[in-house]
């Protein structure tokens, strides 16, 4: 049995997949993928160019014309770059929380990044985490987790980010955020946020990012 698999970990807003699935890439000594940010950095350049999220064609236009790339340092960090721009910090705004979900939905953008994705996953070794990785990008990853938690708990974490880079939200708002972009998310046509059929499912709310690390950690090594 091939010794690097692919691990997919889905889930929605605020669940802790990037946090985990970069804890568990350190540990492994894999790749980490965060395909959120590729969507984000799309986001971002539609914003900037003023383009109208009821648009699709000028979205999937946008998605055609932007080189995003992803950059491990060697301390895990992950930097994301925009047409050859550092974006890591400026694709983490509320503003683009709030727009994400509507370029996501948009089937020319998501055949644009899949390819993409697919690429960077071809070798094996690596952790992608999004909301469609078990069930489109990678169904044929050996090892696929479902992230979720409570959307009090999911809004209280988002929270906790946003004011350690200098944002405030209200609670209540930001819960109403999180379930709307969950809605969507949900309901798009074209990779909707659902879990694979083979995948596990682990409900974060009572668990520190450690334990969730440990359990996907000890089931990649149980399968070398």
């Amino acid at each position: 049995m091939d010794s690097r698999p692919n691990i997919a970990i889905d889930g929605p807003a605020g669940s802790g997949k990037s946090t985990v699935a970069k804890k568990v890439a350190e540990e492994l000594g894999f790749l980490y993928i965060d395909t959120g940010a590729m969507y984000r950095a799309v986001t971002l350049k539609a914003l900037r160019n003023g383009v109208d999220f009821d648009d699709l064609a000028a979205l999937g236009e946008v998605a055609a014309s932007a080189v995003v790339d992803l950059i491990a340092g060697p301390d895990g960090s992950l930097k994301v770059l925009l047409d050859h721009e550092d974006v890591t910090e400026e694709i983490r705004s509320p503003n683009i929380s709030r727009s994400v979900s509507l370029t996501a939905r948009v089937p020319a953008v998501r055949k644009r990044l899949v390819e993409l994705q697919q690429a960077m996953a071809k070798q094996g070794g690596v952790v992608m985490e999004g909301r469609d990785i078990g069930t489109v990008v990678l169904p044929n990853a050996r090892i696929k987790i479902f992230l979720t938690a409570s959307s009090g708990e999911r809004s209280r974490r988002r929270l906790q980010e946003l004011s350690a880079k200098g944002y405030e939200i209200a609670q209540y708002q930001m819960e109403k955020e999180i379930l709307e972009r969950d809605r969507l998310d949900a309901t798009r046509e074209i990779g909707p946020l659902t879990p694979a059929p083979d995948a596990e499912i682990i409900d974060c709310t009572d668990l520190s990012i450690e334990q969730v690390v440990g359990l996907i950690t000890d089931r990649a090594l149980a399968g070398r």
